[in-house]
């Protein structure tokens, strides 16, 4: 059966399966292009089960109908028009062809409640090696605009650089000081109690200085910018996927990974280092004021034993987490970014599993530094 497309310009944007009391309305892009993605087809039948027996369907604003979302409404509708129907001539010309060519409903596979767990596993697996495939190949590609861009810096996207190491650096100050500066005094009470125990009151600056620096320092503003700074990167790539605006930069033989990638990582590449000396800055102050208070520790001496309870290397450390980690939050927000399908569900789902993602990649990298380099700077 031929597939007949209908485009309508003026079509309502929204959800494309919409309930309003005992009416639902079916607009959006029902194509192949649309319902191709990842578990598009899945979403839409569980919002059709929704509907009833005296369900009013509106179809007269629909976008895009193929064949293939013609048959998804067609078994949602269990293989026959419903009674109350508004829909354009064309569309009502493919639903009679369904009707006079039947075909059997299939019926569900038995749920095996010891390989269906496997399955899940398999396709998660699956799925995430696809995704660091995907991720991969943009770190290569990153890697030859880098080339490109060094190269020519003259025709390199230097406004974008300076507006990104705006939103992701200066902009994120004020909560990176002030969850530092919290964790700072929450660490330092905690340790304080137990170094009172054994009388070891002077090894709080060397406690202090080498976990903060070293560790908590990096990580917390890492979350805090992926958290941040890189939902903002995911939901903007998105919304300029929906807004078609990465295909027009497609159609002007603009490169997306130049123009829109590169200048993201270099920001974040330049500012994580600067945000996590900030960070450590506040978390120390405010293990200083807590040890001031728990432990009658002056500040003045506070200050002058930190050069010698941290080595270089612990600093070096933490400057290069901070590099790695903005690339990594960077990466994953773009990549989640451009995979965002052209519907407003597809945005939401996507910045939330930019957002964890982020977060995860951030802990493994950590993760990777904590084992390879144990014996450095300790």
């Amino acid at each position: 059966m031929d597939a007949i497309l209908s485009n309508r310009p003026d079509a309502p944007e929204g959800e494309p399966v919409a309930f309003q009391g005992k009416s639902c309305r079916i607009t959006g892009d029902w194509s192949v292009q649309t319902l191709a993605g990842s578990d598009a087809i899945s979403q839409r039948q569980a919002a059709l089960r929704r509907a009833g027996a005296d369900t009013q369907w509106d179809l007269s604003h629909i976008g895009r109908l193929d064949t293939l979302g013609t048959h998804v409404l067609w078994r949602a509708w269990g293989q026959q028009l419903p009674q109350h129907i508004r829909l354009q001539s064309e569309h009502r010309q493919l639903f009679e062809r369904l009707a006079d060519n039947p075909t059997e409903q299939p019926e569900d596979a038995p749920r095996n409640r010891l390989t269906d767990p496997l399955v899940a596993l398999g396709t998660h697996v699956l799925t995430g090696a696809r995704h660091g495939v995907t991720l991969v190949r943009m770190l290569g590609q990153l890697v030859l605009d880098m080339g490109m861009f060094i190269k020519r810096p003259a025709r390199g996207p230097w406004r974008e650089i300076s507006a990104q190491i705006f939103r992701t650096g200066a902009q994120a100050l004020g909560i990176t000081a002030l969850v530092g500066f919290l964790i700072g005094i929450v660490l330092s009470y905690l340790s304080a109690s137990q170094l009172q125990t054994f009388g070891a009151d002077r090894f709080i600056v060397r406690l202090l200085g080498v976990s903060i620096t070293r560790e908590l320092g990096p990580l917390l503003a890492a979350i805090l910018v992926a958290g941040r700074s890189g939902s903002a990167i995911t939901a903007q790539l998105g919304v300029m996927r929906v807004t078609q605006e990465l295909d027009a930069m497609r159609v002007m033989g603009m490169s997306i990974s130049q123009r829109l990638i590169l200048p993201r990582v270099l920001a974040l590449a330049l500012v994580m280092p600067l945000l996590v000396l900030w960070t450590n800055t506040m978390a120390l102050a405010g293990g200083m004021l807590a040890a001031q208070m728990q432990l009658d520790v002056s500040a003045g001496w506070f200050i002058q034993s930190l050069p010698d309870a941290i080595s270089m290397g612990n600093y070096v450390i933490g400057l290069s987490k901070g590099v790695a980690f903005g690339i990594t939050i960077a990466l994953v927000a773009c990549h989640f970014g451009l995979l965002i399908e052209p519907n407003t569900d597809s945005l939401g789902r996507g910045t939330t599993t930019s957002v964890v993602t982020a977060i995860t990649a951030v802990i493994l990298v950590n993760a990777l530094f904590a084992v390879s380099l144990s014996g450095v700077g300790l």
